[in-house]
């Protein structure tokens, strides 16, 4: 899976990181040196020096690069040897000497790098929800003491939230989400998604959650609770699951922040950052007495002991998600990857919550309880519509999702 995560561009470390002093880091077992030069310019080295092997971490950042502390060997961002002090005017080590580096981009925040081979550089990643209008991109960086897949695959986890955000501690979202769903699980392409389908009251709430092939997943709004109607409401967090070595790794992403994502005014940019979210249980930082009485996804991800053992695991139907992402992954090694689609430039994705309104039944009939494959199958219709519409434009497909998710509920509930 490393080898495979260097072929995708990966987020390293935050922009704010990047200050008057070299940040060192460690990406996928690899020793590295972040650093932003005089002129603005962020470069991504080996830690250690090319003459002989002081750490970059300790170097001076000039205008143009980064000075080893030892000899003052100047490097630039991409790693050629800018000049070596103690050395003749014209050594050949100015044109022999390649220090590694590697192809960076920053957006919105994140620092992201290509640690790959150069000639499988593919373009930078453009998803929708990139590039939402009227929507606040917060990065943040959580640290985790466990393997990458740990904590990537309780992305394909729904049920987990029944129990551990609300029946087995207080309520950590909103109440809704103790609610027993309908849950659906499917590949699509290079992603695998799940639907899950829950009756509130008159109201049917759909949440629909996906994970790109090697890391990437994001997740609907946090805050959803089913009391009202809502048309295609998109994403609460766009992310990179980035292992640091393998017992060790890093979720780096952006919390999204909106008006109609923030109703309710639970969400608070101010507590989004370097291992803080404003969601409650994703860093490590609560007392060991709060993680026993209050546990949140961290504690559940890390508990698991540095790397899962998977031959020790009893599984059943409620980890078909699990199951059906483990094998995803190790397919996605023996293919060749193609990018994912992508319409007027950006590639369409489909987190969201959905909420439809069920009219009243007649006063003595009382409220009508869907069975289980009723909901799944206004999840399915659902899921339908907004897959039907990757082909439009990014302008029109928003409408035209919402037009169709309006129409849906005649079918169903007239």
């Amino acid at each position: 899976m490393g080898e495979a995560m260097r072929l995708h561009w990966q987020p390293v470390c935050l922009s704010s990181q990047l200050k008057d002093l070299p940040l060192a880091l460690r990406i996928f077992g690899e020793d590295l040196v972040a650093f932003r030069d005089r002129k603005g310019q962020v470069g991504l080295l080996h830690k250690h020096c090319s003459h002989r092997g002081a750490s970059l971490e300790f170097g001076r950042i000039t205008d143009e690069g980064i000075r080893c502390c030892y000899h003052g060997w100047h490097f630039s961002h991409d790693g050629r040897l800018l000049d070596a002090p103690a050395e003749p005017p014209h050594s050949p080590l100015l044109r022999q000497v390649k220090h590694g580096a590697y192809p960076v981009m920053e957006f919105r925040g994140l620092v992201f790098a290509y640690l790959g081979p150069p000639a499988q550089m593919p373009a930078f990643p453009n998803f929708d929800s990139m590039q939402f209008d009227g929507v606040d991109l917060v990065p943040y960086a959580l640290s985790h003491e466990c393997n990458w897949l740990q904590v990537h695959e309780n992305l394909m986890d729904p049920l987990h939230a029944v129990f551990l955000h609300s029946r087995m501690g207080e309520i950590q979202l909103t109440e809704a989400w103790g609610e027993m769903p309908a849950v659906e699980w499917f590949e699509q392409g290079d992603r695998v998604c799940y639907l899950t389908s829950r009756q509130i009251d008159d109201h049917v709430w759909v949440r629909f959650n996906e994970v790109a092939f090697p890391n990437f997943g994001q997740v609907a709004g946090f805050w959803e609770d089913g009391k009202a109607v809502k048309y295609f409401e998109r994403i609460g967090a766009t992310r990179w699951t980035v292992p640091i070595d393998n017992t060790h790794c890093w979720i780096f992403g952006w919390r999204h922040f909106s008006p109609s994502l923030e109703a309710k005014g639970l969400g608070n940019a101010s507590q989004v950052g370097l291992n803080r979210l404003d969601i409650y249980g994703q860093t490590g930082d609560r007392c060991y007495d709060e993680m026993q009485r209050n546990t949140g996804d961290w504690e559940a991800e890390v508990s698991q002991g540095p790397i899962a053992i998977h031959a020790k695991e009893n599984k059943g139907s409620s980890d078909r998600g699990v199951v059906m992402l483990r094998r995803h992954l190790a397919q996605g090694l023996d293919k060749a990857h193609q990018p994912p689609r992508s319409i007027d430039g950006q590639t369409p994705t489909w987190t969201c919550n959905v909420v439809l309104h069920r009219p009243d039944p007649m006063p003595a009939q009382g409220t009508l309880t869907l069975s289980s494959q009723e909901l799944l199958a206004i999840g399915r219709s659902v899921q339908a519509i907004i897959l039907a519409a990757d082909a439009l434009p990014p302008a029109l497909r928003q409408a035209h999702i919402v037009a169709n998710l309006k129409a849906l509920s005649k079918p169903y509930f007239a």
